[in-house]
């Protein structure tokens, strides 16, 4: 997995009145859940310093250099401004080398699927599969191969399997399917129509006989 280099300070103020005071020196307030016994540890950042880091689809690993404390992070939760297109408050959490995390992962569809041949559509029902696994087996994506996904065929989360990882979203959710689009649906019942045109041609040249 891709590694995001982020430094911060550590922060004494806290409460409402110290966030918005963060916020107009144009600092955003963080937090990084320790978990398994170590303390939670509350810091800023620059605004800029996360545009690369929120804005894009991708999934990072977080080195977070906090000065003296320097450690491993993925991005748990993001706060903004309801109005505003403002980050108000960024959550992490810790990561550990013998401790598996929870993380959601982008999904990545390979091949021309058979039922796209056939004159199907393809789509993509889950953008994102919630994974649990040790932070050095996180793979930047989840690659889905659907060339023998057929026509009205789908692939659903008990379908899969990923070494070192375990899908935790229910295990019959749709991640993808090849739909029947309009143009096919007409040319199947042209085909179909013209198919018992021909048998009832052959019945009454039978019965002519």
């Amino acid at each position: 997995m891709k590694t995001f280099e982020l430094k911060g300070e550590i922060r004494d103020g806290f409460g409402k009145k110290a966030a918005k005071s963060y916020r107009s020196e144009g600092l955003i307030p963080c937090v990084v859940y320790g978990g398994h016994g170590n303390e939670n540890l509350n810091f800023v950042i620059k605004q800029g310093a996360v545009r690369n880091l929120i804005y894009t689809p991708e999934v990072f690993l977080v080195n977070l250099d906090l000065g003296e404390k320097k450690m491993q992070a993925i991005l748990k939760e993001v706060q903004f401004h309801p109005v505003k297109e403002q980050i108000l408050h960024i959550d992490f959490l810790h990561v550990f080398e013998d401790k598996p995390v929870v993380i959601e992962l982008p999904v990545r569809l390979k091949g021309l699927a058979a039922g796209v041949k056939a004159g199907g559509k393809l789509s993509l029902d889950l953008r994102k599969l919630r994974v649990r696994a040790l932070a050095a087996n996180l793979p930047e994506e989840l690659v889905i191969n659907v060339e023998k996904l057929a026509l009205g065929k789908s692939i659903q989360v008990g379908d899969l399997s990923f070494e070192g990882l375990e899908l935790l979203n229910a295990k019959n959710a749709v991640v993808c399917r090849v739909q029947l689009t309009r143009a096919a649906r007409g040319d199947a019942a042209a085909a179909a129509a013209a198919g018992v045109e021909g048998e009832e041609s052959e019945e009454s040249e039978s019965s002519e006989e």
